[in-house]
């Protein structure tokens, strides 16, 4: 019995301590966002006193026309750069599954260059493609570069369903009479469809949260992370904690969705 209660002890003393750990990572992380929510419902402009709860900071903010402008911005770049990511990807993760290992092997580590290269490089590399090919620095560009870093999302989401897949599905298809394109669309597709989705989102969310590729790959046109940068510099308004909050609410959002789309592609 002794013995017994010795060995426990160790135990609880590991688990507190694993406990601990979690609550202080926890707090760290998340307390700061939750001083910014608290922020953006107070009255006062000054962050060293709470007169009050009010919601002005969000009207102000929807009747900016420079952030609501860059919130056009930010959603036209972040649902063009997906679809034309989710249907590259898509097209490219079929490819590659169809190739011999080795070049799909060799293809599939180019493609984790993007996501494992920093921002900031990845960035200033496409400005300076697009510099040297004289493409002014606008929208468009921002949505190529978009497009460049939220392909490997979709890929990478693709490839696990087709393993998966049975591949006798698309020879039977054949076999009964089907073309390959419409063996695609009626076999391939359905099969994969849950990785594409769950690509897809991954993919608009990168694209809404982006900051330094955007920063650097755009001039004229202004996505609501640049706004909110470009406001930090000049003393932040509390119309910038409205705007930080309802970014993070929505990227939350997404994050949640694309975790229960994967439990359940699992079970």
């Amino acid at each position: 019995m002794v013995t017994s209660v010795a060995r426990r002890a160790p135990r609880r003393r590991a688990h507190r301590l694993k406990l601990t750990y979690i609550i202080v990572l926890l707090v760290f992380l998340y307390l700061p966002i939750l001083v910014m929510i608290g922020l953006s419902f107070n009255a006062s402009e000054s962050r060293a006193q709470w007169t009050g709860f009010t919601l002005d900071w969000y009207g102000r903010l929807f009747n900016d026309s420079r952030i609501m402008s860059a919130l056009q911005v930010t959603i036209s770049v972040a649902v063009m750069a997906t679809v034309i990511s989710t249907v590259i990807g898509t097209l490219a993760a079929i490819g590659m599954h169809s190739m011999k290992q080795g070049w799909s092997n060799l293809l599939t580590n180019v493609a984790y260059l993007p996501m494992t290269t920093p921002d900031i490089v990845t960035g200033v590399s496409l400005m300076l493609m697009f510099v040297f090919v004289q493409w002014p620095l606008s929208k468009w560009t921002m949505l190529c570069a978009h497009v460049a870093f939220d392909t490997p999302y979709v890929l990478f989401s693709v490839l696990p369903r087709l393993r998966q897949m049975n591949p006798n599905l698309y020879e039977a298809a054949l076999d009964l009479g089907c073309k390959p394109t419409r063996a695609l669309f009626k076999v391939i597709l359905p099969e994969i469809m849950p990785g594409v989705i769950t690509g897809s989102l991954l993919a608009f969310t990168m694209s809404l949260d982006d900051f330094v590729i955007s920063y650097f790959t755009s001039n004229t046109d202004q996505n609501l992370s640049m706004i909110v940068y470009s406001a930090a510099k000049l003393g932040v308004e509390p119309t910038m904690y409205a705007l930080s909050t309802l970014m993070f609410l929505v990227i939350l959002a997404l994050l949640l969705i694309i975790n229960r789309r994967s439990k359940l592609e699992e079970i």
